[in-house]
């Protein structure tokens, strides 16, 4: 095994367990007054370099804490002290707002993409129309292929879309496994415990991630918009309003358009 996949691994494999611990003892442990992000899976590389930005322009340093845009939001419903909350899909910010827990209805920060990574070594190819995947599913290559868990996770929901597109969701769901979140489905794809997965684009444009095997764009009219939007929680500090604002900065957002994000023109 190559020891960059050695590496991506251990790394992968502490970072999902910490955030497991951090899921179940976060309420109950962090302290309040802790200036806190909660931020969607495929942020993880992107937005540690905006917040290293920030802290050497500002001097601020934030508790980022990486996962689940569905499981943040039911953490945020049942009082996790997160301040702000950066989802991959608007509409738990909007549910989030509803229920009077925001500061506002947020902004949209930026648009995603999904696409089909496979390992080096895989029998599948990557290919963005997923043709060698359907293929593979009927010659036998295809054991096992990972998505992010549709249910709460934006990025798997978009993944389920997509194969639903090219009429093969039903036939591919018994090969089928399930990231926590697209960060852990990254793992998965690029690991060799699977013959590929469908995951972010700013996953897959971190040189950590891209060397570990090859990427394709799957075509954005396949899967509806993944429009990412970040709101404030009303006792939201000043550092982190000023992390909200500076993430409107050109210096930001020409971060997050490297890691393949499009920008809103809102």
């Amino acid at each position: 095994m190559p020891s960059s996949l050695r590496r991506w691994i251990t790394v992968a494999t502490l970072a999902l367990a910490a955030f497991g611990w951090q899921r179940a003892a976060l309420a109950q442990s962090a302290p309040a007054a802790q200036p806190t992000v909660a931020a969607a899976a495929d942020l993880k590389f992107a937005v540690e370099e905006v917040a290293k930005l920030f802290e050497q322009r500002t001097g601020h340093k934030l508790r980022l804490v990486f996962g689940s845009s569905g499981n943040f939001y039911s953490q945020i419903l049942q009082g996790a002290p997160f301040h702000l909350f950066m989802s991959a899909d608007e509409d738990f910010v909007f549910k989030l707002a509803d229920a009077g827990k925001t500061l506002d209805r947020g902004r949209l920060y930026a648009y995603g993409r999904i696409g089909i990574m496979v390992p080096k070594g895989s029998p599948l190819k990557a290919d963005g129309e997923l043709k060698d995947l359907a293929a593979a599913l009927k010659d036998g290559r295809l054991r096992k292929f990972a998505i992010a868990a549709p249910d709460h996770a934006p990025y798997g929901k978009r993944a389920k879309e997509a194969l639903q597109h090219v009429g093969i969701w039903e036939a591919i769901q018994p090969k089928l496994v399930y990231g926590e979140n697209i960060a852990q489905t990254a793992q998965f794809a690029t690991s060799g415990s699977t013959e590929g997965g469908i995951i972010a684009l700013s996953l897959a444009k971190a040189p950590q991630v891209a060397a570990l095997g090859d990427f394709a764009l799957i075509p954005e009219s396949w899967h509806q918009p993944l429009a990412q939007r970040m709101v404030l929680m009303k006792d939201a500090p000043q550092a982190v309003r000023q992390f909200y604002d500076f993430l409107a900065t050109p210096e930001a957002q020409a971060i997050m358009v490297r890691y393949g994000f499009a920008m809103p023109k809102e």
